[in-house]
């Protein structure tokens, strides 16, 4: 899996630094879209068992179904239809907008395996236990200094760079990017272990006044406790045992299932950061290397491979030179926004569930009940958290769908659109009596379209889903205008 040695007079267009899910789905990409693409991970090949994340969110499922991914993966996992926080706060999925209503229960490793095996299918080039130790970058490309498996120095080039190395990235402090923010809890503890008691839900949580506990299958047997205990606040170094998580799990669960047989057990804090730049010239920054923030609400991974969806089309289009490097500030523009949206939301989430004064609790409690009964504020909660909600900017003037994620509307022929973008294309859709065929020399790249129904609207979707220019009525030279622009 190595690989040959690298020429480095020979630059790759892109070099992807960590094959973590947001690394592996942005080499995936790039492949498919004909960019060659050079993984460099620092680890030896090998998925670990001992997973980060467990969810798996609803626009994440659907950037999967674009890939052809999701039923794989929804044959593994276990879908969940509701999501408890807090107390009373539970948040039912099934009236989401989407396919996927509902959140995926599924270990990262199984998600790293399918995009690992895509990528690789798709040609990306992978070089473990290679790791970056700096770069410099130049008007031309981006200069990387690596330590092979043996110990030796090396430099390749690549015309561009993401860091996707995670939380303390090399990538963000070769480019003297700070990583400002602040540590929201310390000394959780985790374990894997045996349940003599099978949960009754698929994802159990509750939070008490002092501590909150979390337990999560990784259907193999084992599962993931989660805990915390306002009294035991101590180094992530500190020793670690088992009836120490028992004690946690029963004061926030009521019980401790019977735990037993532990394969790893850990202390962890948890930091809400987040990079003021995602590009500094030819590098980018991507997933937990741009922004990290509470497990609450599971949206780490999912906001990680939402930036990954975003940046590698816009990457493709550069590099074959259908677009302006231009495109590429839009990323920035884009998914800062939704990183800051993120920590927010996920701060607070923990943040109540850690609340113990009488007017935290009271300010808690209030809340939930708002959001009980008030649909649209529940709507727009349930839109963050499961990143169906999120929306771009669109230019002044632009038609009021640009920048919105399209659903997985129906298309004539019995075909949807997430099909239709299946390769990393763009999709034409227009009206299902228009005529011509507008693919011409951009076949490969952009699939026409016809809306399975009497709607007029003429809209261009982008590789990641979202609206990239649309018109109520057009004719074919204004819709020519529109594929040059976007397509090229």
């Amino acid at each position: 899996m190595n690989g040959t040695p690298h020429d480095a007079s020979t630059p790759d267009p892109v070099a992807v630094v960590g094959s973590g899910p947001t690394g592996l789905l942005l080499a995936g990409d790039l492949a498919t879209a004909g960019v060659p693409v050079t993984v460099l991970e620092k680890r030896h090949h090998d998925i670990s068992n001992l997973t980060r994340a467990f969810v798996v969110h609803a626009r994440t499922l659907e950037q999967f179904d674009a890939r052809g991914l999701a039923d794989e993966l929804e044959a593994v996992g276990r879908p969940l239809d509701r999501l408890r926080l807090y107390g009373r706060l539970t948040l039912t999925l099934d009236t989401l907008p989407s396919r996927f209503n509902h959140v995926l229960v599924i270990p990262q490793y199984e998600v790293e395996k399918v995009l690992e095996r895509r990528a690789v299918e798709a040609g990306a080039r992978f070089r473990y236990e290679t790791e970056v130790t700096g770069l410099a970058q130049d008007p031309d490309g981006v200069t990387v200094e690596v330590r092979t498996p043996t110990g030796a120095a090396e430099t390749l080039r690549a015309s561009y760079v993401v860091g996707a190395d995670g939380m303390r990235s090399t990538v963000r402090s070769a480019v003297g990017l700070p990583f400002p923010g602040r540590s929201v809890i310390r000394s959780v503890v985790l374990a894997d272990v045996r349940l003599a008691e099978q949960p009754e839900t698929v994802l159990t949580f509750n939070a008490v006044g002092d501590a909150f506990a979390l337990v999560a299958p990784f259907g193999d047997g084992y599962y993931r406790v989660i805990g915390w205990h306002r009294g035991r606040e101590v180094p992530d170094d500190a020793p670690l045992g088992l009836d120490e998580v028992r004690e946690i799990t029963r004061l926030a669960l009521g019980r401790d299932f019977g735990m037993h047989d532990a394969r790893w057990m850990s202390r962890f804090h948890s930091d809400e950061r987040q990079a003021p730049a995602y590009r500094v010239g030819r590098v980018f920054l991507a997933g937990d290397a741009a922004h990290v923030h509470t497990p609450a609400g599971g949206q780490g991974l999912n906001t990680g491979l939402q930036d990954a969806a975003n940046l590698s089309w816009k990457l493709a289009q550069v590099v074959h030179g259908r677009a302006d490097d231009a495109l590429l500030d839009t990323y920035q523009a884009e998914r800062h926004p939704v990183g800051r949206t993120v920590l927010r939301s996920s701060g607070g989430i923990v943040r109540f569930a850690m609340a113990k004064s009488p007017g935290m609790l009271a300010l808690r409690a209030a809340g939930a009940t708002f959001l009980h009964h008030v649909a649209p504020a529940r709507r727009r909660v349930l839109g963050q958290i499961t990143g169906i909600g999120y929306s771009y900017p669109a230019p002044r003037g632009a038609h009021r769908l640009t920048g919105l994620r399209v659903p997985d509307v129906r298309l004539a022929g019995g075909r949807r659109l997430h099909e239709a973008l299946r390769g990393g294309r763009f999709v034409l859709i227009t009206a299902r009596d228009a005529d011509g065929d507008r693919g011409g020399a951009r076949e490969g790249r952009l699939a026409v379209e016809r809306w399975a129904s009497d709607r007029r609207t003429v809209l261009l979707v982008r590789p990641d889903g979202y609206a990239a220019w649309a018109a109520d009525d057009a004719d074919p030279a204004v819709i020519e205008a529109a594929l040059a622009a976007h397509v090229g």
